[in-house]
């Protein structure tokens, strides 16, 4: 098989690698450059875990060729701090929020959302929810994930330890949800 010469802006630093022409991104990003933070996990599509920022839209880069990335600008979980190493705000809400537990998938919904606030700053709870339908975490039950979306818009806007208008502060509604609790 031969060889494919790729070169991608990962991060915001140029990186080249040969590849296979069948080599997958996040295989690329993971063995060729050597960033592990893009987690592989279904290998389908399904989860999220591998979802990374391509040219600033969400990908599943377990579905994409490293070859049809060529030239373009990929930002995986390890470009998401400030150039200083801050956390973004939507680490940091992640952080302040305990949106994570086991972190595997954590990778993908923080690209994620970071593209989600980015084109929707205030987003509701049903465009959140919409949102973050693609990713997949079989820890946390979601409830912390949501209120960390809704931690990371309010650290985006530079509002203080109050939400934006209209975002209720009790209990995280989640599709299938009944509202019967105990019922």
């Amino acid at each position: 098989m031969t060889n494919i010469a790729v070169t991608l802006t990962v991060n915001g630093v140029v990186r080249r690698a040969e590849v296979p022409g069948r080599r997958l991104l996040s295989d690329c990003l993971r063995h060729d450059l050597g960033l592990t933070g893009t987690h592989v996990g279904c290998e389908h599509g399904v989860c999220g875990c591998c979802t990374v920022l391509l040219d600033g839209e969400p990908v599943r880069s377990c579905l994409t060729l490293a070859a049809t990335a060529d030239g373009h600008e990929i930002t995986t979980v390890e470009g998401l701090a400030g150039p200083d190493g801050e956390p973004s705000p939507v680490q940091r809400a992640f952080a302040e929020c305990h949106g994570l537990q086991c972190g595997f998938c954590t990778p993908g919904f923080l690209c994620t959302v970071t593209a989600l606030l980015r084109d929707n700053p205030a987003p509701s709870e049903e465009e959140v929810l919409e949102g973050l339908s693609g990713n997949l975490c079989r820890c946390t039950g979601y409830q912390n994930i949501v209120r960390s979306v809704r931690r990371a818009a309010e650290l985006i806007a530079g509002k203080g330890d109050g939400g934006p208008a209209g975002w209720p502060s009790g209990p995280v509604r989640t599709s299938g949800d009944t509202g019967a609790e105990g019922a």
